[in-house]
């Protein structure tokens, strides 16, 4: 079986689906198939095939975008600079998908909605569709769209990636979550009908984070007189580092026995840096960047915690699991389904300072509750991330996806003009069809009817066409 596991986001800064997406290329290729992998790169200035030679540079067809997403024929694009970022980003992974050509694959495995959208516009018949969501897109719009993102203009966005999350949690023959918590996000919220949805976890290669976690090559040494409180992750907003840095403002007051290692980089991490050191804690926090030594600083460490204010089923809690560690989650999204709160990890409420102090507190002060946290979290959790079932349900679906696919082409009349449109947005022969294949619909009047959710056509045809 040949395999394309596609990524919009940038391959080097997708933290955990990047590291799912080489678990899964490792276990599919094993047992005999073929994989390719595909995203931006790490400036999203180019598109490729990561482990192949083969790219596609945006400036090599920023001209065409520029005419073809120009002010006058979607003035509402420019009125918002997240929509209009996110519409010239998506284009061109389309458009780039379309030029490597997806015809050889069997499965297409796509790992968020926007590149789920993306590629079902332009795949051929062949190649059955499966999507992985690692979260919800819209979800983390929203809470941005009130901090970094927020403008007079914010709620074209909120309903502009609103449509992008349904388009895209649909577009796919299966659409694959890792808990409950978004299987009801998205059917409730979305649109997104039951009967599309699979639910099952992540999968993790246990043994090899074991050996890794024995290496000693790290240059961070373990202080011996204190405990190490550790957080593994990106350093922006909904992860909450900014909350944990507060409630080890109040820890500190209580006591001094602890160091607090922060690993991972992000947009927010000069201002934690900040608000470290205006809280005087320069002595009390590390901010040791991105690493590949996480396994081996796992194994130094006494307490796990993330605060994420938004959260599906990270890696950071799993490997963490795995190491044997306590730890301390907010009850944001799918966390309080794989943490046990008393048995295998505490639970405080997200944002909530004073609860997450107290819990820091309870487990640095009671060796025995932390170590049996800990021990407790190790057996569940080397059980439950074992890769081996994980990796089985995934291939059936691929196989259920693939019957699909065909039973539906076989359906579809050939002379189907919505079909011939989706395969035809890189190679159109005619300036009309170049201006109706943006991304999203296969026609200008469905372009026009389809932008976000205006109510009237005068509305319509001022804004985005809408589709992670």
């Amino acid at each position: 079986m040949r395999i394309l596991l596609a990524t919009y986001w940038a391959v080097p800064h997708v933290g955990g689906v990047w590291g799912y997406m080489k678990q899964l290329k490792e276990k599919l290729e094993s047992l005999g198939h073929e994989v390719d992998l595909l995203g931006y790169g790490e400036d999203n200035s180019y598109v490729y095939i990561v482990n192949k030679n083969q790219r596609l540079e945006k400036d090599h067809l920023l001209p065409l975008l520029n005419e073809k997403l120009n002010k006058e024929a979607y003035p509402a694009i420019y009125e918002n600079e997240l929509v209009k970022y996110t519409e010239f980003q998506r284009y061109f992974y389309e458009l780039a998908a379309a030029y490597f050509g997806l015809e050889k694959y069997d499965v297409i495995h796509t790992q968020d909605v926007i590149s789920t959208a993306c590629i079902n516009r332009v795949r051929p018949k062949g190649p059955a569709l499966v999507a992985t969501l690692h979260g919800s897109v819209a979800y983390e719009i929203r809470h941005q769209l009130t901090t970094i993102h927020k403008s007079p203009t914010s709620y074209m966005a909120r309903a502009y990636f609103d449509e992008l999350e349904h388009i895209g949690a649909t577009s796919a023959e299966f659409t694959i979550v890792a808990n409950e918590w978004l299987r009801n996000v998205l059917t409730n919220e979305f649109r997104v009908p039951d009967e599309q949805i699979k639910v099952f976890h992540y999968g993790y290669d246990i043994e090899t984070f074991i050996e890794r976690m024995e290496e000693k090559k790290s240059s961070i040494k373990r202080p011996d007189d204190k405990k190490v409180i550790i957080y593994t992750g990106r350093l922006v907003e909904t992860k909450g580092v900014h909350h944990l840095i507060s409630a080890l403002s109040q820890l500190k007051a209580i006591r001094n026995d602890w160091v607090c290692w922060i690993v991972g980089d992000g947009d927010k991490k000069a201002e934690l840096q900040v608000q470290s050191k205006a809280l005087g804690l320069e002595e009390d926090i590390f901010f040791f960047g991105k690493r590949d030594d996480i396994p081996y600083l796992l194994s130094k460490s006494d307490i796990f915690v993330l605060p994420s204010l938004l959260e599906n089923q990270p890696l950071s809690v799993i490997e963490a699991q795995i190491a044997g560690k306590a730890v301390i989650v907010s009850d944001a999204g799918g966390l309080p389904e794989i943490v046990e709160h008393g048995v295998t990890g505490l639970i405080s409420p997200a944002g909530n300072i004073e609860a997450l102090c107290k819990n820091l507190n309870l487990l640095l002060e009671n060796k025995k509750y932390r170590k049996a946290l800990g021990s407790n979290a190790k057996k569940w959790g080397r059980d439950y991330w074992s890769p081996d079932k994980a990796l089985e349900n995934v291939l059936d679906v691929y196989q259920s996806a693939i019957s699909k696919r065909k039973k539906d082409v076989e359906n579809i009349p050939t002379d189907n003009k919505e079909e011939k449109d989706e395969e035809n947005v890189l190679t159109d022969n005619t300036k009309e069809k170049d201006e109706e294949n943006v991304l999203t619909d296969n026609t200008k009047e469905k372009d026009e009817e389809n932008v976000l959710t205006n109510n009237t056509k005068e509305k319509d045809e001022e804004n985005v066409p809408t589709d992670e």
